[in-house]
């Protein structure tokens, strides 16, 4: 067999994290990335070698996942009689906001969203749907069902439930059975009644099905709530194999340092992913007064520090939760790196809304050794922050076109 001839892209940068320990892949530090000339194999990574420069003018990386949306509530907000509050407000007006919930309606704004999220380089997306008081399936859920079918993306879809609901095992079993495989059960857990019952048996109709978990915890900075911590207990206890991934956990940050330290221990060993979701935690927390006051904001730096796997999403996309913004995982970075503080160098953060991601709700994660290009990005930056300062970028695979010019 003839031997696929080598192509070479010069001035390239590669995050650094992307190509640490890996052979194959040498160039000179620049800021947060490697920078070199790329070796193209095909359609394929060949590697990285040092070039005459030392200066970059493309960055290849990862095509972005998100990990947490909310497509059935998205773009509502310029029908809504809302002018603003917090969770319990905006849970009303969503609540209110269903009447409108047509087929029709459902499919043209998820098609907004996810034409965003295809704008914006997605390769993946999972989006909530909230499930409401029955045990039969939501309009939304078949509609987007069938979507997925359709999308270029990789839609998946995970069932909304109230934590109380899912302690009810005839409930639970019934809302199992109507999710296919390679989708997610998840669950509200915010100071519930039945909080461990209903965790508990998340679980295990969870590993009857081989079904991922996907919670909403703790979206309070109140330390009385503490559902992520349960979360973490029952995952130790039960051994959980599947994907389980807790969003918000605000009230982690309000807890003594020894509970908040004891918390990530667990979350770490339990293999549990945390994701932050900042849109919507600064918009609605802190309306006790006229004057905002602080915000829960999840401790991503001491989580990642502690070994948990965390990870980035857009949540709510102009809805009564965050009335504006738009399907963009790598704007999603950009916002947290303002509200929590991650410092450069921003290769370690870019995993929580690429690989990490998408680890996190269950898909392989791609190696850059022997790589496809139709995984990656190629974007017009030198580094990471021009990238997550909005920096153009579009699919890798047009170096092929470009090189052909």
């Amino acid at each position: 067999m003839k031997a696929m001839a080598t192509q070479l892209v010069p001035d390239v940068a590669i995050p650094c994290s992307l190509a640490e320990g890996l052979r194959g892949f040498v160039g000179e530090c620049h800021s947060d990335c490697l920078v070199g000339t790329l070796l193209l194999k095909g359609d394929r990574i060949g590697g990285l070698i040092r070039g005459d420069s030392t200066s970059a003018t493309k960055l290849l990386f990862p095509a972005p996942v998100e990990s947490h949306a909310h497509l059935d509530k998205c773009h509502t907000i310029d029908r809504m009689q809302f002018t603003g509050g917090d969770l319990s407000a905006a849970l009303e007006a969503q609540r209110a906001d269903k009447d409108n919930w047509t087929e029709e309606d459902l499919r043209t704004r998820a098609t907004r969203g996810l034409t965003e999220a295809s704008s914006a380089g997605c390769k993946a997306i999972r989006s909530h749907v909230d499930w409401g008081q029955e045990s039969s399936a939501p309009l939304a859920w078949s509609v987007f069902l069938e979507m997925a079918q359709d999308t270029k993306l990789h839609l998946q879809l995970a069932a909304l439930t109230g934590i109380d609901q899912l302690a009810d095992p005839a409930f639970a079993s019934k809302v199992s059975k109507q999710i296919p495989s390679g989708h997610a059960l998840g669950s509200f857990v915010l100071n519930h009644t039945r909080t461990r019952e209903g965790i508990l048996n998340a679980f295990k109709t969870a590993a009857d099905r081989g079904l991922a978990l996907d919670f909403h915890v703790d979206e309070t900075t109140d330390p009385s709530s503490n559902g992520l911590e349960i979360i973490a207990d029952i995952a130790l206890e039960t051994g959980h194999k599947g994907p389980i991934l807790c969003g918000h956990a605000v009230s982690l940050a309000s807890q003594p340092d020894e509970v908040r330290k004891r918390i990530i221990d667990k979350l770490a060993r339990a293999g549990i992913f945390i994701v932050s979701l900042p849109t919507t935690n600064l918009y609605l927390q802190g309306r006790a007064g006229s004057v905002p006051a602080a915000r829960g904001i999840t401790p991503i730096n001491e989580l990642r520090d502690m070994g948990v796997q965390v990870v980035i999403g857009t949540d709510n996309v102009r809805d009564a939760f965050c009335p504006v913004g738009r399907h963009d995982p790598v704007r999603a970075l950009e916002l947290a790196v303002l509200a929590s503080h991650l410092d450069p160098p921003l290769d370690l953060w870019l995993p929580a809304i690429t690989t990490t991601a998408g680890d996190a709700i269950g898909l392989s994660s791609p190696s850059l050794q022997d790589a496809p290009l139709s995984e990656f990005r190629i974007a017009d930056a030198s580094d990471l922050s021009i990238l997550v300062s909005g920096a153009a970028h579009r699919p890798a695979t047009t170096l092929l076109k470009e090189l052909t010019r």
